[in-house]
């Protein structure tokens, strides 16, 4: 039998010497195909060739060229435009030795809404809604405290459009002076498009130059004798310089963020210390993932360069360390932002007692994560002797199945990791094609969609738990088989006594079975990794049943179609507002004659339907 020649190994220098001096972005990949480093460059020559050199400046790095079996570039046309394509690629591939900023799409933000009357909203998640984002905040209670104040001052509206377009009155907002109610007449559109521009203003930081704009405009309206306007600008006047006023106590009237990192044993923390509207918003720690980076200034320049590519930068940024290509970044966020942005790393006065303050916190915070690290790797290696792994697992998946007496069935798969859940790579599936109530048949179905994706995409879990006994494993040793995954260690996590915690019993593909009590490391982070599970199956199947019902209780009605149940949910904002509507709103919605809305309303609400037209 003819062996396969070994593929001869990657020549760097043989690489460099077709390669163009022009700005782009350089990919390297190990012999499995995975991709170990991104990389941007102004001259992708002059950049590729330095890994090939005798004196590599780390051991990290001599290591990660050692690895490299072929190599990748995109030409770019500027250098900025290779920038932001490495912190796309960073994200998307995600590779080996690059510092990685752990993906959270739950940053806090403030939705003003593009709408003929605009609504300012609380808003987490992706940017479905048309209108602008501003943020983001470093907390909740930034948002709320933000949002309570816009209220006070602005007067613009909140409430949701199913609510807002079915108002006959004013609500308690208004009563209480926190809304103009543009939901019932109470201010012309003219008025309201200012208070929405005003606010815009606020948000973006120039409250100096709003006072300045209301201000002319109080003194316009008092020539005027229009003294009731001049008396509501005067208090609007006097909320901002209340704002400004505190702030000035508290230090200077900017729009900055501080970022300090900090480095301990292989671990950092970013903190960052944020300044909006001339308010401070407090702070938040980032624990980016380092993947052999050991200096501040690596670790800050990825920070950077994935947090605020993809937002809106503030005017200034000041920073515990000299980041590499710091220039370069100042370019980049002034273009997106429109305005000059400033990045400083040497400051005095007020700014340099906040980078101190930023300095002092973030050491507290990786002190703190580095002791729930430590307790997350106790956990990890109770959990391998109590399965008798060979390591401590680095990939945990865990699967569960919701339904209602078979109705919307949904399962979940969560992902933990060495550091605990990984959110942006959980799936739910809404399952069919099987009898309702067929746990088994789900579990079946779920568990062959995951794994047939994941052999194509080369990713599998050490470690799969599933929620329930034998019956249930039996189907993920089934699904694996059929598949030709071998040597994945799974546990079927049964119910204890009277469903008691702590009371579980781990179950072997064997048919073994122990219960290791309520006190093991292990059991405890198997129970944490079960209830997650449990709860995103659970979210999951409510809402499937939520938007199952509603569709259902339209589709009984006769004369409604797929085109109209759509034009009504729309219009209404779902089926809650569609029942508080009355028949005349109905009759309003395109599609909707007098009659089908009589229909519509008596069903909706138990009444004895008019009789359907000829």
């Amino acid at each position: 039998m003819t062996e396969t020649p070994a593929a001869a190994p990657f020549d760097g220098k043989e690489f460099v010497r077709e390669l163009t001096s022009a700005p782009g972005v350089y990919r390297m990949f190990s012999a499995d195909g995975s991709v170990l480093y991104v990389g941007k460059a102004a001259s992708l020559k002059k950049r590729v060739a330095s890994y090939f050199r005798a004196d590599l400046p780390s051991r990290r790095i001599a290591l990660m060229v050692a690895q490299i079996a072929r190599m990748e570039v995109t030409i770019t046309r500027t250098e900025s435009e290779a920038l932001i394509l490495e912190n796309q690629m960073i994200k998307s591939l995600r590779p080996r030795y690059n510092v990685l900023l752990r993906d959270d799409k739950s940053y806090p933000y403030i939705l003003l809404t593009e709408e003929t009357w605009p609504r300012i909203a609380f808003h987490r998640g992706p940017r479905a809604s048309a209108g602008r984002y501003f943020g983001p905040y470093p907390s909740v209670l930034a948002v709320r405290e933000t949002l309570d104040l816009m209220q006070k001052i602005f007067k613009l509206r909140t409430c949701e459009d199913s609510v807002f377009r079915n108002r006959s009155r004013p609500c308690l907002q208004h009563q209480i002076g926190r809304c103009s109610a543009p939901c019932v007449g109470f201010i012309p559109p003219r008025d309201y498009d200012a208070s929405v521009r005003r606010a815009t203003l606020f948000l973006d930081g120039r409250s100096t130059e709003l006072v300045d704009e209301l201000t002319r405009s109080m003194d316009a309206a008092s020539v005027r004798l229009e003294f009731e306007l001049a008396a509501q600008l005067r208090d609007t006047i006097g909320g901002i310089r209340k704002v400004q006023a505190k702030q000035y106590v508290e230090g200077e009237q900017v729009e900055m963020d501080v970022l300090a990192c900090t480095l301990t044993q292989g671990a950092a923390c970013v903190l960052l210390l944020s300044f909006r509207n001339a308010m401070s918003l407090g702070t938040r720690s980032f624990f980016p993932r380092l993947n052999g980076a050991d200096t501040p200034e690596e670790v800050l320049g990825a920070f950077v360069s994935q947090y605020y590519l993809e937002k809106r930068p503030p005017r200034e940024i000041v920073l515990s360390h000299a980041i590499p290509d710091l220039a370069l970044f100042e370019k980049v966020f002034s273009e997106q932002a429109n305005r000059r942005v400033e990045i400083k790393t040497s400051v005095r006065g007020e700014r340099a007692r906040y980078l101190e303050m930023a300095r002092s916190n973030a050491e507290l915070a990786l002190a703190a994560e580095r002791s729930s690290s430590a307790s997350q790797r106790v956990r990890l290696e109770s959990l391998q002797k109590l399965l008798e792994l060979p390591a401590p697992p680095q990939r945990i998946e865990c699967f569960d199945i919701s339904h209602t007496m078979g109705e919307a069935t949904v399962a979940s798969c969560v992902v933990f990791d060495g550091e605990g859940p990984v959110r942006a790579q959980y799936r739910r599936f809404n399952i069919a094609g099987i009898t309702p109530g067929d746990d088994y048949a789900a579990m079946h179905q779920a568990l062959e969609r995951r794994f047939k994706r994941g052999l194509a995409e080369g990713i599998l879990p050490d470690l799969l738990l599933i929620d329930g006994g034998v019956g249930q494993l039996a189907q993920a040793r089934e699904v694996l088989a059929a598949l030709g995954v071998e040597g994945l260690a799974m546990i079927g996590v049964a119910k204890g006594e009277e469903r008691r915690a702590g009371h579980e019993a781990l179950v072997f593909p064997d048919g073994r079975e122990i219960r290791p009590g309520v006190e093991s490391p292990g059991l405890q982070l198997i129970q944490q990794v079960r209830d997650e599970a449990h709860r995103f199956a659970i979210t999951g199947h409510r809402g499937r049943r939520q938007k199952t019902r509603e569709t259902s209780r339209l589709e009984d009605i006769a004369g409604i179609g797929p085109r109209r149940r759509a034009s009504l949910l729309k219009h209404f904002g779902g089926l809650s507002g569609l029942k508080s509507a009355g028949a005349e709103e109905i009759a309003r919605v395109e599609g909707i004659n007098h009659a089908l809305a009589e229909r519509i309303y008596a069903s909706l609400h138990g009444l004895d339907s008019p009789a359907q037209d000829a």
